[in-house]
């Protein structure tokens, strides 16, 4: 599994993507085991990063179950590994991360 991460923030980081984060949640209660946030410069940027993760993945053997795509947050499906692509405001406007932080607080409460 770490190999797979590994290589999904190797692909968004040579591919420019910014302030890439994982999400270890195969301990938590949640519908998959990690979740990948990167911030994207925008529509463009995010198809191009889908496209090349497309490319070198799916050699891999790795199955996109679903891409949903709009001009600020794409989500791609991998099974047990979800992928957020957005811009920096909805990023923020979302704040994903404090939300999966906070699952995984609440449990050591």
């Amino acid at each position: 599994m770490q190999e797979r991460i590994d290589l999904i923030v190797k692909i968004l980081d040579e591919k420019k993507a910014e302030d890439i984060k994982t999400f270890d949640m195969s301990k938590e209660e949640y519908f998959v085991k990690y979740v990948i946030i990167a911030a994207t410069l925008g529509e463009k940027h995010a198809l191009s990063l889908i496209d090349e993760l497309k490319t070198k993945l799916k050699s891999k053997g790795e199955e996109f179950l679903n891409i949903d795509s709009s001009e600020e947050w794409s989500v791609i499906d991998l099974g047990d590994i979800l992928i957020h692509l957005l811009t920096p405001e909805h990023r923020g406007i979302y704040n994903i991360e404090e939300l999966l932080e906070s699952l995984k607080k609440n449990k050591t409460n």
